[in-house]
Parts: C-alpha cells; sequence; structure tokens
C-alpha cells in the first residue's frame, strides 16, 4: 500500500506533488486525454472521503440525522429513455432490437459526445474513478470503470457496484467497460440525432458509456444493466431484472414484476436470504445477482412497512432528492417536493438477511407478479413454458390513478420481459433462454396477481398482502406444486382449488367476481384483447409455441 500524504490543509490534495503517476492516471491520459497535471484523479476513496469530498464541494449536500449522505442530482429526478441511444456499429447491429427501445446513434456523434464529455471533465479541479466488478460469478463478472466529477456519483457506484477486495484492485488490469459521467454539462442538442440537451449513449464496440445532461445516477445503474442485458446472452447466460431469494434449503425463487406488483416487499421474506432486488444472470452455475447494492423507492418509506430497508439508511448509504428537517436533519419519506421518485442506494451488506456472495443455485420457482386491477386474472395459476414465455415477454400489470372526484380508471400496462427499457436483444431471445433453462432445471412457474379480486380497482379489494404471503409459502413449501388445479378459461391457466390459508372461494376470479356472470366475461375478454394487441408488436420474431400460450377469445 502505498504511504498516505498529509494534506497541508483540512481540503488538501493528498499525493498531488507525487511526480510518479499512477497505471490508472496513464490508462485515462491514453485511452481518453484525461490531463493528471491538471486534475486530481481520486481513485476508489473510501465512504468517509467520499463523504467529505461531497459536503466540500457539492452545493445542498448534507447528512441525515440516519447517518445517510443526501444529495441532489438537480434538474433529472430519473431516467431520460427518450435520451438513451445505442451506437449503430458493425460488430452488435445484427443484434441489436433496434426501435423505440433502442434508437440507434452514428459512430461520428458518439464521438463528438464523448469529445464534449472529456473536455468537460479535464475542466474540473478533482476527479473520481472507481474500478469495481458487475456480476458476482467471477467467470461472467466484467470489469467495471466511472469516471465522474461528483463525489456522489462515485459513492453511488461504490455501493451498486461490486467492490474489489485490495488484492482485486491491485491487479485491476484494464476495465471491460468504462463509463465517462460529465452529467453536470449539457450535451450540445443541435448535434445530429440530439433530442435535448440530455445525451446517455453506449458503444458496444469501444465498451464506453458518455453521460451527458443528465446529474441522474440512476443512468449509470441501469446502464451497466444494458450492457449486461448484450454481454450476458452472448456467453450463454440469462441477464434478468428480477429480485431472488433462497430458502433454508437452498431453493431460490426469482421474482419479476413492475412497478406496484410486489417485488421487493415479497421477495424481502423474513424466512429466506435476499441475494438481490433487482438484476440478476441465470448461468450453468446457477444464479448470480448482477449488483453490489440495493436501489430502493423512499416514497412513504416507514420502519413499520419496510424495517429492512429503513434500517438500510445509515452511513455509506446515499439518499437522493429527499426533503429533510433543517435542524433535525430528519427526513420526511412523506415528501415529494422535489420528486416522487426519492431513492437510497446502499450496499448489500446492510440487509441483515442478505446472501454474500450473492450467488444461489438453479430457481426451483419462477414467479411472474402482476397487479390486475381489472379483477380478472386468479391470485395464482401454473404456467406451462410455453405460457411462461408468453406472460414473460408480455409483462403486464394495470396502473391505477386516482381523480379528483375519486372515480378510478385502470390503464394496462405492459412491459417485455418486465424490464423493456433495458432490453438489448429481442425479447423472444430472452424469453427462449428461459423457457430452456426452466425445462433444464425442472423450475415451476407461477403468475400471482396481487391486484383485484372479485371485481374491478373501482368497486372490489386488493388482494390482503397475507393472502398472497400464504400462497408464496404453499410453493416454496412444494405444496402447492402437488395439489390440484381447474383449467382457467380464456386464458387456459391452471387454478388451484385449495391454497392453505386462503379462502377458497378468492382462487377462481369467476367464482370470486361480485357483479353478473355477463360482466365478468366482457372484463375478461377485454383484458385478454390488450394481451393479443399489445403482443402484435413481437409477432414476427416470436416462437410458435409461444404465439400459441395467447389467450383464446
Amino acid at each position: 500500500m502505498a504511504p498516505f500524504n498529509r494534506p497541508a490543509s483540512p481540503y488538501g490534495r493528498p499525493g498531488s506533488s507525487n511526480s510518479v503517476r499512477s497505471k490508472v492516471e496513464e490508462e485515462l491520459y491514453e485511452m481518453a486525454g484525461i490531463d493528471y497535471d491538471k486534475v486530481t484523479i481520486k481513485r476508489n476513496p473510501s465512504v468517509a472521503v467520499l463523504y467529505e469530498e461531497a459536503l466540500t464541494y457539492e452545493q445542498g449536500t448534507v447528512i441525515s440525522s440516519a447517518g445517510a449522505l443526501c444529495a441532489y442530482s438537480g434538474k433529472k429526478t430519473g431516467r431520460s429513455p427518450k435520451d438513451k441511444r445505442i451506437v449503430d456499429e458493425p460488430t452488435s447491429t445484427k443484434d441489436i432490437w433496434w426501435g423505440p427501445v433502442n434508437t440507434k446513434m452514428s459512430d461520428e456523434v458518439f464521438l463528438i459526445n464523448r469529445e464534449r464529455a472529456i473536455d468537460y471533465l479535464n475542466t474540473r479541479p478533482r476527479l473520481y474513478v472507481f474500478d469495481g466488478y458487475a456480476g458476482w460469478d467471477p467467470k461472467y463478472r466484467i470489469k467495471v470503470r466511472v469516471v465522474a466529477s461528483r463525489a456522489y456519483h462515485l459513492l453511488f457506484m461504490h455501493n451498486m457496484l461490486i467492490r474489489p477486495t485490495e488484492a482485486e484492485l491491485e491487479n485491476f488490469g484494464t476495465p471491460d467497460f468504462t463509463i465517462f459521467n460529465a452529467g453536470e454539462f449539457p450535451a450540445n442538442r443541435y448535434t445530429t440525432g440530439m433530442t435535448s440537451t440530455t445525451s446517455v449513449s453506449v458503444n458496444f464496440k469501444r465498451a464506453e458509456m458518455v453521460i451527458l445532461g443528465s446529474e441522474y445516477a440512476g443512468e449509470m445503474k441501469k446502464g451497466i444493466f444494458t450492457v449486461m442485458h448484450y454481454l450476458m446472452p452472448k456467453a450463454g447466460v440469462l441477464s434478468l431484472h428480477s429480485s431472488a431469494n433462497e430458502g433454508p434449503k437452498g431453493d431460490v425463487s426469482l421474482f419479476f414484476g413492475l412497478s406496484g406488483t410486489g417485488k421487493t416487499t415479497l421477495s424481502a421474506d423474513p424466512k429466506r436470504m435476499l441475494i438481490g432486488d433487482d438484476e440478476h444472470c441465470w448461468s450453468d452455475n446457477g444464479v448470480f445477482n448482477i449488483e453490489g447494492g440495493c436501489y430502493a423507492k423512499c416514497i412513504d418509506l416507514s420502519g413499520e412497512k419496510e424495517p429492512d430497508i429503513f434500517n438500510a439508511i445509515r452511513f455509506g448509504a446515499i439518499l437522493e432528492n429527499v426533503v429533510l428537517d433543517e435542524e433535525s436533519r430528519v427526513v420526511d419519506y412523506s415528501d415529494d417536493f422535489l420528486t416522487e421518485n426519492t431513492r437510497c442506494a446502499y450496499p448489500i451488506y446492510h440487509i441483515p438477511n442478505a446472501k454474500i456472495p450473492c450467488v444461489g443455485s438453479h430457481p426451483k420457482n419462477i414467479i411472474l407478479l402482476t397487479c390486475d386491477a381489472f379483477g380478472v386474472l386468479p391470485p395464482v395459476s401454473r404456467l406451462t413454458a410455453e405460457q411462461a414465455m408468453y406472460h414473460f415477454i408480455s409483462g403486464y400489470t394495470t396502473k391505477v390513478p386516482g381523480t379528483e372526484d375519486g372515480i378510478l380508471e385502470p390503464q394496462a400496462t405492459f412491459s417485455a420481459c418486465f424490464g423493456a427499457p433495458f432490453l438489448v436483444l429481442h425479447p423472444q431471445r430472452y424469453a427462449s433462454m428461459l423457457a430452456k433453462k426452466m425445462s433444464e432445471h425442472k423450475a415451476d412457474a407461477w403468475l400471482i396477481n396481487t391486484g383485484w379480486i372479485g371485481g374491478s380497482a373501482a368497486t372490489a379489494k386488493r388482494c390482503p398482502l397475507k393472502y398472497t404471503r400464504a400462497i408464496l409459502d404453499s410453493i416454496h413449501s412444494g405444496a402447492l406444486a402437488k395439489g390440484k388445479f381447474e383449467k382457467f378459461e380464456v386464458f387456459g391457466l391452471d387454478i388451484p382449488t385449495a391454497v392453505a390459508g386462503v379462502p377458497a372461494e378468492m382462487l377462481h376470479p369467476r367464482k370470486a367476481w361480485q357483479g353478473t356472470p355477463a360482466q365478468f366475461t366482457t372484463s375478461l375478454k377485454n383484458v385478454a384483447k390488450m394481451f393479443v394487441s399489445n403482443f402484435e408488436t413481437y409477432k414476427s420474431e416470436a416462437a410458435p409455441e409461444t404465439l400459441a400460450a395467447a389467450p383464446k377469445i
């Protein structure tokens, strides 16, 4: 370990007078032209140093009463999917699912943006570099380098990537992928192909990502997820937008679900170890988490509702865009003045029942979560491999916005593979890999509806959490798979006739329906039509067996 040079002042620049340049400084100069004579480069600084740097140099940054660093991302408080681009180049163009999710950018425009970002980074007095890993399986992990001008961004990726040991850092070598985060500086909107002053661009050939015009840290997290969605399938590994946990006997469950379906809540089970909350891969060895941390929503967070997340927010965690009391520094999690998308990033070891290393065996159960506000899908149903592919590609749930006069209007939402914004290949590629792995490892697939039972959101009540947990307990014990099932019309799903701890009348949507049979039939067919209409986008490249699993109207 290099000797520590005591700074001349509390905010001095340790090592700045050292004439011997580090390998990282030399690499950044050679590959990107970052001038270490003008810029102080701090590689993998400690959490305490990052706190000090952020508090000293980044306006508005404070420490919460719980010890978390509170940072602010400026105008952008969420991702900018319309400003995301992928470079159209010969080595990857045939693999990429071009369209609304993946918009083309020329190599020339990427280089213009890259130069703009690096020119900006060269004007900063200090830069921060974090070298870490994406993927807990050493066989498949990739080495990621983050170059940023804000300590907040580095602490965020220190939490979200897998932190190397001292020996791994010493022998890190050349990164497999590099992020240049110049988010404080805007893109030139007159550059060809730019739609705004924000640009988030990925170049697979150069193995680089450039961020301009957005200081929202989540762009880096999801940028790496996008990279893994490209690289892993090419290595025969399935990348998944899911949470994962493990039972006492080593049985692993994967949970898929869009926002509001209960993915985070249901995968946080005190009886099971948490492998990860958001991004995973399924290889020939089993399941592994891509990340070294968790990125949790904080709106209306409380110690009673989400104790694990609430207690994870302490020294080392970073809170984004929250409002706190000026004197006490206590965070008001119900305050959405800056954004509803308040977030916290913390290392996974802040969760008491986290499994570290974050790896598990081959999944025994695949759980697709939906929140159906029309009241026509059963609380639980068993899926065939073909149905699992169909519902995985569909990625269905509903949103229930409340109007001023209290009228509820359910809105269907579909997101391919439960994570369309991050897909790089066609959804069928991921779905086929999922079906193959389910077949190889004899995994059961289940569709769980955490939404409304007995009617729509306007007239009925949502399925109580205690019943959904009872369903999961029955799945994990193996009892549900051994039970009896009956066929559900239109969708062709298998509905269990009994689940321990759940009223039998709730299990079949038609039997639970509180309106007329004709109303149920109409509502069921309307939802089925939404599925069929949505699937038109994927029809041309979908496998025949996937298409055969569609609802029959």
